[in-house]
Order: structure tokens, then C-alpha cells, then sequence
């Protein structure tokens, strides 16, 4: 069976699977929230050394 002869994904998560593997978004949403948390650390040390002053 060629590329072309293969059946369209019927649902949504087969349709988005077949776009992106599995462990690149895993691996997005973990940069993602470990991205959020560094940037939150870094906010938060502004802020408190910001009022030691």
C-alpha cells in the first residue's frame, strides 16, 4: 500500500499524531512548563530582592 492509499485518520487524535510524534509533544509541554517555572524563579527573585532594599 503506497502513502497515498492509506486511510485518513479518523479521529482527532489520530489526525494530530500523524503530524506530530508523540514525544515531541511531550517533550513541548514539558519545556514548556519547565520554561514557565525557570521564568516564574527568576520573577520571583527580582521581586524579593527588589524589596530587601
Amino acid at each position: 500500500m503506497s502513502q497515498a492509499e492509506k486511510p485518513a485518520p479518523t479521529t482527532i487524535r489520530g489526525r494530530f499524531e500523524s503530524k506530530f510524534p508523540r514525544g515531541l509533544i511531550i517533550r513541548l509541554i514539558a519545556y514548556l512548563f519547565v520554561g514557565h517555572l525557570f521564568a516564574f524563579f527568576v520573577y520571583l527573585l527580582f521581586v524579593l530582592g527588589g524589596q530587601n532594599q
